[in-house]
């Protein structure tokens, strides 16, 4: 469908969610479908995960100490990416890397198949999905700011990124109610099916795109499609290195990260606790600690769907248009110090609930949209492949950060509850400088 058939009414019921101008919708939509398709494809992969580590002997440790193996696998699996991305053009090279990893899950499934070698695949395969997970959706964001200039994007992310939202939720009730009936294993193949119809979404909205590229470039000017210039490629963690506003964003993703990381392990001690407490008070057995903690988290998770769809859906494209994104840059901060703050002076678990539902709510909404838009004013080299660096490396040693913190308060400081709100607290104040540094930076890198 060419932009001069595009019916005018799309844009008009796309209206709630966003300004969506004639010949935009189907392109957005398109963008919209395929993160959907990619993270409904990663939400039936983590129960295969799960049920392949934890049927090893030490399976719940080994997921404790696999933070830190997938930062060192990353350390080489983002310079393999950007050495494919300085040789490939952009459609191939999305096509190519999730044909890549669609591949990975038939070779797994036929693992699966062999009962002496699917008790080998745990470690394996969780390594795998911690790669999987972060390089395809940052490559998904890397190829819609190459699509859009910042005007375009900073209006169509929200609707795109809807997507992801509403497919985390269905992909986590798909796998719900296929596995009874298929088992967990068949789900590796679903999934491959679903990448499988996000690469030929790539190769659509590529094509589809590709004319008014070339229209708007002119004959001295390279479409953006083309890989850079031999001279002009440097390595992606170099490159973060190199330049101010990527190592900005790299350093404020590592610290929103372990601060939200440090918050989950918070909350997971405190409903841990309650269920003790319930045990004692003889409302519960033992027997059904494990059914309160799995109803205190579908619960949990449960309003943080929810919330996250609401913004997502009707506050995350209006705040961007009214404030900007520099001021909408502060509002996650403001709602994690809140929050910090508030369980410093009253450490119960009403208070942590309440501002992590508000927290990762905010995060998975207006804080990821946001995120993707500061990319939209950096070059494509910057886009496929420091941002690669960023999403991944840096986004995972936020957890390391927190594992380490969890690991020396525990048994080597006994740091308290009100210790780690401490913690967290002055995180945030270093996460309040980094956001003011990297909206100076992007004022400057648009003009």
């Amino acid at each position: 469908m060419t932009t001069k058939e595009e019916p005018a009414w799309l844009a008009r019921v796309l209206s709630p969610v966003t300004e969506v101008r004639r010949g935009e919708a189907v392109t957005a939509l398109l963008l919209t479908l395929n993160v959907f398709l990619l993270l409904t494809a990663y939400y039936l992969i983590k129960p295969v995960r799960e049920a392949l580590i934890l049927q090893l002997e030490a399976g719940a440790e080994y997921k404790a100490y696999m933070s830190g193996a997938i930062a060192i696998a990353l350390l080489a699996a983002v310079p393999a990416y950007a050495k494919v991305a300085d040789r490939l053009p952009r459609g191939k090279l999305v096509v190519g890397v999730t044909l890549f990893f669609a591949s990975h899950l038939v070779v797994f499934f036929g693992g699966s198949l062999i009962e002496a070698l699917r008790a080998q695949l745990g470690l394996i395969f969780f390594l795998w999905v911690g790669i999987f997970n972060m390089m395809v959706v940052a490559q998904f964001w890397s190829f819609a700011n190459d699509l859009y200039d910042p005007e375009r994007g900073q209006r169509l992310f929200p609707l795109i990124a809807l997507g992801a939202s509403v497919g985390a939720a269905v992909g986590s009730k798909i796998a719900a109610g296929l596995i009874p009936i298929f088992d967990v294993y068949p789900m590796l193949l679903v999934a491959a099916g679903l990448l499988a119809a996000c690469a030929a979404l790539f190769r659509w909205v590529d094509v589809r795109e590709a004319a008014r590229e070339k229209a708007r470039s002119s004959a001295a000017e390279p479409a953006s499609d083309a890989p850079p210039a031999k001279e002009a490629r440097r390595g992606a963690f170099r490159m973060v290195f190199q330049v101010r506003y990527l190592l900005l964003i790299a350093l404020f993703s590592l610290i929103y990260n372990w601060v939200n990381s440090n918050g989950e392990y918070l909350l997971s001690r405190l409903i841990k606790a309650a269920a003790q407490d319930a045990v004692g008070r003889g409302e519960i057995g033992k027997a059904g600690v494990s059914a309160y903690i799995g109803a205190a988290y579908g619960d949990f998770f449960f309003y943080v769907n929810v919330l996250g769809l609401i913004l997502q859906t009707f506050v995350v494209s209006r705040l961007v248009k009214k404030i900007g994104l520099g001021a909408a840059f502060f509002v996650l901060p403001a709602i994690a110090l809140g929050g910090a703050v508030t369980f410093i002076a009253l450490p119960v678990l009403a208070v942590l609930r309440v501002a992590k539902v508000a927290e990762n709510a905010t995060d998975y909404s207006l804080n990821n949209t946001l995120r993707q838009m500061l990319w939209l004013v950096t070059t494509r080299d910057m886009k496929y492949k420091a941002k690669q660096a960023v999403d991944t490396f840096f986004v995972r040693m936020g957890d390391v950060s927190s594992a380490l913190l969890v690991g020396a308060g525990t048994q080597l400081i006994g740091l308290s509850l009100r210790g780690y709100a401490v913690v967290d607290t002055v995180l945030i104040v270093i996460w309040l400088v980094l956001a003011a540094a990297i909206v100076r930076e992007h004022r400057r890198m648009a003009n």
